[in-house]
């Protein structure tokens, strides 16, 4: 699974949207919603029925005065729709209607502003948590951010693992990560053991590449463990076993790429390659790895 995010998304998304959570009810079925609204009137959320707690992806876009949030069945087919009438992001209240696509059916759906990220004037806060997008079979996932005084981006400080239904605390991890929203957990089997595992986005550089945390499960005891796994923008070969890593700076002039192979849950590396820009032939050269 690629970890690769541009600087561009990253800037679209954490420095240009409204991340606001809501609580609330699809008829009398109680739902948590996350919605990010990018600055060019659309953008993605996420919801989850509290009594199920798997979460369910969005696509949002503004369509007049409403917002519109649409969700796709295995078949990337829209299956059920949110119309949140008269959307403002200072409203303390949404409300509208949700639609099952196939049958028609249409429930009532009353929301409550729980926090907006990008809406208190640089106000410092702490323990405020968000749904992720991705889940696992029987566990989902929140982050746990804090704003610390005169910056406007909040942090993500902490990772929590939650049993779905009970809604019981499994495991916590404390982390120092920059915030994506609703994205920041990826979900993908990085020791090659069969067994899914998951990442926490650390952070982007100047360039294309980006960092992320990996978490692996340990199926003696049930829990997951960070590991010692580090580098740019790492890919995952879940067919040759490979764990490639992608680096580059100097507006391209510089790239270091490398091959890695899992070895007791730790990366041990099989080849590095560095190619730097030449001025004289205007070509990309081999050089020796620092």
């Amino acid at each position: 699974m690629k970890q690769k995010i541009t600087l561009l998304f990253f800037l679209v998304t954490t420095l240009l949207s409204a991340q606001i959570s809501y609580k609330g009810f699809i008829y009398k079925y109680p739902i948590e919603l996350v919605a990010d609204i990018y600055s060019e009137e659309s953008g993605s959320a996420v919801y989850a029925y509290s009594n199920f707690d798997t979460p369910i992806f969005l696509s949002a876009k503004l369509v007049g005065k409403n917002l519109v949030l649409a969700e796709k069945d295995k078949n990337n087919k829209i299956s059920g729709k949110f119309i949140l009438q008269n959307y403002n992001p200072k409203n303390k209240e949404l409300n509208g209607t949700w639609k099952d696509i196939n049958s028609g059916k249409e429930l009532i759906v009353s929301l409550t502003k729980e926090f907006d990220l990008q809406d208190e004037n640089n106000a410092v806060w702490s323990n405020r948590e968000i749904l992720q997008t991705t889940s696992l079979k029987d566990k989902y996932f929140k982050l746990v951010l804090s704003r610390e005084k005169d910056r406007y981006q909040a942090s993500v400080v902490c990772v929590k693992i939650f049993e779905k239904k009970t809604d019981k605390l499994i495991q916590k991890f404390d982390v120092e990560c920059q915030l994506l929203g609703i994205g920041n957990i990826s979900i993908d089997d990085y020791n090659f053991d069969g067994i899914p595992d998951f990442s926490v986005y650390e952070g982007g550089t100047a360039g294309p590449d980006s960092t992320s945390l990996y978490f692996l499960y340990d199926p003696k005891t049930g829990k997951y463990f960070e590991s010692s796994f580090s580098g740019s923008s790492l890919e995952f070969d879940s067919k040759t076993k490979i764990i490639s890593e992608h680096n580059q700076c100097c507006a391209g002039r510089k790239v270091m790429t490398a091959e890695y192979k899992v070895v007791n849950n730790k990366m041990v590396l099989l080849k590095r390659t560095c190619v730097e820009f030449d001025d004289k032939t205007g070509k990309m050269k081999k050089v020796k790895c620092n």
